[in-house]
């Protein structure tokens, strides 16, 4: 417990967001909207989606639908792009919800090294998803 606690102390943000689904004041399911950097030219922060976690006996209840779309909201309503690293099993999940697979030789992520997917949702501005720089971890 103390390890999760310096790990969030020095990774969490005030400015991320936690939302969090309660039943009879248990928490269900949690996501975490991380507000970060991102090197383009035209957009200079987004939203690092980090976690989408459903209670075991809480799965088929659509808890991560209902996360998915408040996700996707906030997104839209904050004109920020949002990015998400997941396996390739997760890849179809996230395509339901408007996600876009990157191509892995087009982006980088700048402080942290990972061999899965990328993931892109609300390119409003309708960048050129190539040579995208992101910061997962730290506001440079």
């Amino acid at each position: 417990m103390k390890s999760h606690k310096n790990w969030f102390k020095k990774n969490i943000h005030k400015d991320d967001i936690h939302n969090i689904i309660k039943i009879n004041h248990k928490i269900v399911g949690y996501t975490l909207l991380r507000n970060r950097k991102i090197i383009s030219l035209n957009y200079k922060k987004f939203f690092y989606l980090d976690t989408l976690i459903i209670k075991k006996n809480e799965r088929k209840k659509n808890y991560s639908k209902i996360l998915m779309n408040l996700n996707n909201k906030i997104i839209k309503n904050n004109k920020k792009i949002s990015f998400l690293i997941c396996t390739k099993k997760k890849i179809k999940f996230y395509k339901k919800f408007g996600w876009k697979l990157l191509n892995k030789k087009k982006f980088k992520v700048l402080d942290f090294n990972f061999k899965t997917s990328g993931m892109i949702y609300n390119n409003f501005k309708k960048v050129s998803l190539d040579n995208l720089k992101f910061f997962l971890y730290r506001k440079k």
